[in-house]
């Protein structure tokens, strides 16, 4: 079995880009995941650059062991990277949230740290004499839509963008004397600095604001365009350098988090900032956002990739933005297949949900799959949407056959749809994992042997929904599951204890439709356009 000192010494020798600091600041930037899907978060790769270049502070990393479960029997103390410093001993204590899931890997890694995991049992330790334990801060993409199932683990949560709140936070820490040699952080000195941080815009004190979450944060448009500072081979990725081209959207999906009214809509990094922040020696380049075909300046970013011989991937391919020539770049950087999505299993669907994605531009994506020699056609799909019947799975499955006769294969991603907090369709219902089997059964049926289906469990699915219309109760259930081991038995009975959330009636939607109660939407702000 490799011990964790020497896979930790093969990843580092593999690594471009690792930062070595130090200070009496520091901070373990954990990922509640295993390295490969950590090293993948442009966000947790920022963050780690921007606290390494404040004074006096250092930032390492952590990750949630590959096989986790054997960790925590085999007894092993969660460690950096960096230093093989011991988690529990310092500072700052970070985490990255990117799905609900990983809250049960927060707890791991807490315990696997010997930070006792609940909040509230922390302050007991404060109180005691012994040196506390660290400040426990969670931040990531899962603030965007509902952080409070996390909130029982957190101290404080940083929401939304954070380049500009962890400023904030190195700031607060310095004025209240937090160091590692953990003067200022006990029993009252603690207690201010949440008070403190609790009045400030974007800071989420779940002890202090209990289940009422305040308006997430936007970054100055200046911190823009987000990139990798390290490059590793042990990703999926391999090597790729990600940089964002835009962030945000500008359409209204109403299903989705990024929408149009979040964070200012859709802000764009201009293509001459994006190419010079790419690295000589970067021969795979990522271009990330939430909707990176929509930039305007997308053509001139591809050729001058591809001339320069580089690999290419983007994060996000809206069907009716694809032309031939962004696909004939796309092949000339390294494609092999085209991946798309329509989420919505019919047109009346996908009207509906303002998706406005339409059977012809998928057909377009499909043909030009075949006119420039590509594999196959991926297509995403969401089941279970609001209003769905068994007819439109039947108009699904004429579709992909009609897709199938273009493309030289045609492959549906399907995921159940989970309604997500601060969008116009939070609290609408899970279709239910009897339903969505029932029509994954059809689907299958209609269209086996032309085309390859690849769905995502219905039972994992729920899951996400429970936490990702929970509460502190919902967060709490997760801890039970994860230390149970954290099978679907383990969730299922965890979250009987939990009430299930209360649906609503779907409504008549506006573009702008306001997210449900219990959470605000984001607040609103001028800035200034980027210079594109």
């Amino acid at each position: 079995m490799v011990t964790f000192r020497e896979l930790r010494e093969q990843r580092l020798r593999d690594e471009r880009g690792t930062l070595f600091s130090q200070g009496d600041l520091s901070f373990a930037l954990c990922y509640p995941s295993p390295y490969a899907v950590g090293m993948s978060s442009l966000g947790f790769q920022t963050i780690y650059r921007e606290l390494n270049e404040l004074p006096g502070v250092a930032a390492e990393r952590a990750f949630l062991p590959d096989d986790a479960r054997a960790a925590r029997n085999a007894g092993e103390e969660l460690c950096t990277y960096e230093s093989n410093r011991r988690v529990g001993d310092f500072a700052v204590v970070a985490f990255s949230l990117a799905y609900e899931t990983e809250i049960a890997g927060v707890v791991d890694c807490l315990d696997m740290a010997g930070i006792p995991a609940l909040a509230e049992d922390r302050e007991g330790v404060r109180t005691t004499g012994r040196r506390p334990p660290p400040l426990v801060v969670v931040g990531g993409p899962l603030t965007f839509s509902n952080p409070v199932p996390a909130g029982p683990f957190a101290d404080v949560m940083l929401l939304g963008e954070a380049e500009d709140l962890i400023i904030t936070l190195v700031d607060a820490l310095r004025a209240s004397g937090q160091g590692d040699d953990g003067h200022g952080a006990t029993g009252d000195d603690r207690g201010a600095l949440l008070r403190h941080l609790s009045t400030l815009p974007g800071f989420y004190v779940p002890a202090i604001h209990g289940e009422e979450v305040p308006a997430i944060a936007a970054a100055d448009d200046l911190r823009l365009p987000a990139y990798s500072q390290i490059r590793t081979p042990h990703t999926e990725l391999r090597d790729m350098f990600l940089i964002e081209a835009e962030r945000g959207c500008h359409r209204g999906c109403t299903y989705c988090v990024m929408r149009r009214s979040t964070n200012g809509g859709m802000r764009l990094a201009s293509p001459e900032r994006v190419l010079a922040r790419i690295p000589e020696d970067a021969h795979r380049v990522g271009l990330v956002g939430a909707a990176v075909t929509d930039h305007p300046g997308l053509v001139p970013i591809l050729r001058a990739l591809t001339d320069a011989g580089r690999e290419v991937g983007i994060s996000s391919l809206r069907a009716d933005r694809l032309n031939d020539e962004v696909v004939g770049l796309l092949k000339r950087g390294g494609y092999r297949s085209l991946t798309t999505a329509a989420d919505g299993a019919s047109e009346r669907l996908r009207a509906e949900i303002q998706r406005k994605t339409k059977e012809k531009h998928l057909l377009r994506a499909a043909e030009l799959t075949r006119v420039h020699g590509l594999k196959h056609l991926k297509v995403y799909m969401m089941l279970g949407l609001p209003g769905e019947t068994m007819d439109d799975i039947d108009e699904l499955a004429r579709f992909g056959l009609e897709l199938s006769r273009v493309a030289p294969k045609v492959v549906l991603g399907i995921a159940p749809f989970v309604a997500k907090r601060r969008t116009p369709l939070d609290r609408m219902p899970f279709d239910g994992i009897a339903s969505v089997d029932a029509k994954l059964l059809r689907l299958r049926k209609a269209v086996r042997g032309r085309v390859e289906l690849r769905p995502t469990s219905p039972k994992w699915a729920w899951v996400e929904y429970r936490l990702a219309q929970g509460g502190f109760a919902a967060g709490r259930a997760a801890a039970v599951a994860g230390r149970a081991g954290a099978r679907f038995a383990d969730w299922r009975a965890a979250l009987a204890t939990v009430p299930e959330p209360e649906p609503r009636e779907l409504l008549p939607l506006d573009g702008d439709a306001s997210p449900g109660p219990g959470l605000r939407p984001p607040a609103l702000r001028v800035s200034a356009p980027d210079a594109c």
